[in-house]
């Protein structure tokens, strides 16, 4: 009945599951699983599904979680003990364990009291076992178990001891076709118990309103809905699942893209004030003594803002660069742009570092061009001012007296730019420099500094490569622009990983490497993942690893209370590389503990040529620029994560000469962490490793940060394999808001997105 309007008979998705399946099993569906409805149990999709003469992936079972396996007997033993206090024979314990194999590892399931069944489960048997994932020593076991052969039959012999598993075995065999659905489950909450549930629904289901349109379903070849809910459970075939599947996918993708091109519509409904570009003013004047050409990117990119920018509607787009690629010059050509026009902008990094490294670098691009308000000053020159939480009470004084005024054309900051006490005269633009740093309700709160004069343009830069089905997902209210080409004279950065703890020779070559960069005078960074002991306010805890305590010996030999080593730590490294294989060079550090004062001091010390080696935290990740800096050296490389690694190395080789990254790590050979540092120095595409990177993190990590805090209501959609129904999603959800925005003449699909996609993500997606 897709795109009807026929009322639903009989039961429907809303019904509620207590009149369908009695009160004890409603009540335990609504408290284990918050499944109250119907269409909350038929959207309570079978995590996986067990094939007949196929066995259960071990792999992936979860300790301290209930699991129904489908495996092989490979080993069969009974253990006899005396239970305490119980004299003879009523004291004796006989605990059947049987290893059991799914061709990828062994576990082992013990049943008490059970040795009759050995005949049941004897060397190859295949069974169906269902319990508790625990771990003693080193063997992973199922506890409180319970078991069933394949082949059983519920009159034979030990159907009894073993209930639970007989609904098991009996919703197995009545999927005929060898496909049987495998549910998330919960403590109390058995496979069978879903099973029949979903079965007495499905058995009751005889109606379902489609919220997809007849007409795009013919389009798109998907099946109608009641036939995908029905097969995804009960799947005829192999062909009819992949359907169903294929079409709760779209659902999920349509969902999301019909919320995210209605805050597009939204936002280019409000009304903009339009700033074009002006003959003969500020940007004029800086393009014109700009020392180097624009990229062909830069420009092309740079256009598409100047026309966002020159419309009667708020732009909004998101501007994605590699490490290196200019994005700070297309967003102040932006800038002056919307200066030219009598309007204010804003530029808000996420931390005091950048924001002051952002505030000098553009008032050394912009030269006399940024001496507004001083004597001599050029006709048209602004003033850039700079405002953090850490300035003193005059600065800070005088900083929002200037952005008030609008004598400060440009604002630069944190999010003290945030404070109740700044005002802006007339702001126009708004750049949000590393958008994933800052909180939703920063920006929005940014955005809407003035309500009585019309919203400013925002335009939000990252580094970070996004891989495009996340883009789309995530970011798919922005219109988007990419800058991967990099500015001439540029050379790659060669990346080498140093394991050592297998060939320390090759850490102690890396200093050696270090010496002869300076001898040439060039400059060094090492990165540690955490601080250390900085002094009597104790300790720092970067990253979640606790600080040294100053009695460890060396930066590689301390140690956790569970006995793990600990990261490295920013004062030990200057300790010993001070005192050992860097004596004599001029080291100093930088971290997140120190004053505002003391972090400007040494970076322009860095910049200056002053310091040879800069010993850090991940403060420098971002929008740091010392073109000298050519090598950089991070000390246990594996604590990080393979973009931010790519990151941290585009602080290199920012100049004429080459760049040289080492990952030192002390990770073993061959575990999945020298797999992901070996990705890393194989490839300079952060587009590539941003897309490993979500596959090893898994997508909740990325979806996280639209649900806030919620379970995630995408439950099949996957970032990484769907970018085609994402991309066909995007599409069709575009042409039904440019027809109509409310989605009015299509209710089903309105209802739709409201149903997949909770408000509080609809709230985070508007405000982002």
């Amino acid at each position: 009945m897709a795109g009807t309007d026929q009322q639903p008979r009989g039961v429907g998705l809303g019904d509620k599951l207590n009149s369908l399946l009695g009160a004890r099993t409603a009540k335990l569906l609504e408290q284990k699983l918050q499944l109250v409805t119907v269409s909350d149990l038929l959207r309570h999709y079978p995590r996986k599904y067990n094939r007949r003469g196929e066995l259960t992936d071990m792999r992936f079972l979860v300790e301290g979680e209930r699991a129904t396996i489908v495996a092989k007997v490979t080993g069969v033993k009974v253990r006899e003990s005396q239970r305490k206090n119980v004299p003879g024979p009523k004291g004796r314990l006989h605990v059947l364990i049987l290893t059991i194999s799914d061709g990828t590892m062994h576990i082992e399931c013990s049943f008490f009291n059970q040795r009759h069944r050995m005949k049941d489960f004897t060397i190859g048997t295949s069974a169906i076992f269902s319990g508790k994932v625990s771990r003693f020593r080193d063997t992973v076991q199922m506890s409180s178990a319970h078991a069933e052969t394949m082949a059983s039959t519920h009159d034979g012999a030990g159907v009894d001891h073993i209930a639970e598993l007989a609904g098991v075995t009996e919703a197995i065999e009545d999927f005929g076709n060898g496909i049987t659905p495998m549910y998330p489950l919960a403590e109390g909450v058995s496979l069978w118990v879903i099973q029949k549930s979903v079965k007495l629904v499905l058995d009751q289901l005889d109606s379902v309103v489609d919220p997809l349109p007849t007409s795009l379903l013919a389009h798109r070849g998907y099946t109608d809905l009641a036939t995908a809910l029905r097969h995804i459970h009960r799947p005829v075939d192999e062909k009819t699942l992949e359907n169903a599947i294929t079409r709760l996918r779209f659902d999920e993708a349509l969902a999301m893209q019909l919320v995210l091109a209605q805050r597009r519509a939204r936002i280019k409904s409000y009304p903009a004030e339009p700033c074009p570009p002006r003959a003969g003013g500020l940007l004029a004047a800086f393009d014109a003594r700009l020392p180097f050409e624009l990229t062909h990117g830069q420009q092309e990119v740079g256009r598409a803002i100047s026309d966002d920018l020159s419309t009667l509607h708020p732009m909004n787009r998101l501007l994605q660069g590699e490490v290196g690629s200019g994005k700070t010059v297309v967003a102040l050509r932006a800038m002056l742009q919307v200066i030219d026009n009598g309007r204010q902008t804003v530029l808000m990094a996420p931390t005091e570092v950048l924001a002051t490294q952002h505030a000098r670098s553009v008032r050394e691009v912009l030269g006399r061009l940024a001496s507004g308000g001083e004597l001599g000053a050029p006709d048209g020159a602004t003033k850039v001012t700079l405002l953090t939480g850490s300035l003193g009470a005059a600065a800070r004084k005088q900083a929002l007296l200037d952005i008030a005024s609008g004598q400060a054309g440009i604002a630069i900051g944190t999010h003290a730019l945030l404070g109740k006490h700044v005002m802006f005269a007339n702001l126009g633009l708004v750049v949000v420099d590393e958008q994933h740093r800052f909180g939703v309700e920063q920006r929005d709160q940014l955005r809407g500094t003035n309500p009585e004069t019309s919203p400013p343009h925002v335009l939000v830069m990252t580094a970070t490569p996004i891989p495009r089905t996340v883009a789309m997902t995530v970011y798919g209210d922005l219109e988007t622009s990419v800058l991967r080409e990099l500015p001439k004279g540029r050379t790659p950065i060669v990346t080498n990983m140093v394991p050592a703890h297998a060939k320390p020779h090759w850490l102690e070559r890396v200093w050696e490497r270090v010496r002869e960069e300076v001898a040439q005078g060039r400059q060094v960074y090492v990165v540690c993942p955490r601080i250390g002991d900085v002094g009597p306010d104790g300790p720092d805890t970067l990253s979640g690893f606790d600080s040294f305590d100053g009695s460890e010996p060396g930066m590689y030999e301390g140690a956790d209370d569970d006995g793990k080593r600990q990261a490295v730590a920013v004062v030990d490294a200057l300790t010993e590389l001070s005192a050992g294989p860097l004596a004599g060079l001029k080291l100093a550090t930088l971290h997140g503990r120190l004053n505002a004062n003391d972090k400007d001091d040494t970076m322009t010390a860095f910049k200056q040529g002053q310091i040879d080696v800069l010993v850090a935290t991940t403060v420098i990740e971002v929008g740091v620029d010392v073109p000298n800096a050519t090598m950089m050296v991070i000390l246990d490389a594996d604590r990080f994560g393979m973009s931010q690694l790519h990151q941290l190395r585009g602080r290199v080789g920012r100049g004429g000469h080459a760049g040289y990254c080492f990952l030192v790590t002390q990770a073993p050979e061959g575990s999945p962490s020298l797999q992901r540092l070996s990705a890393v120095a194989a490839t300079l595409d952060g587009f590539e490793l941003a897309k490993a990177d979500l596959a090893l993190r898994r997508e909740g990590d990325i979806l996280g940060r639209i649900q806030a805090g919620r379970s995630s209501s995408l439950k099949l959609l996957s970032l990484l394999r769907d970018e085609e129904i994402i991309l066909m999603a995007r599409e069709d959800a575009i042409k039904f808001v440019a027809d109509e925005e409310d989605l009015k003449r299509w209710p089903g699909l309105a209802e739709m997105a409201n149903a997949l996609i909770a408000e509080v993500t609809q709230d985070f997606l508007e405000k982002g």
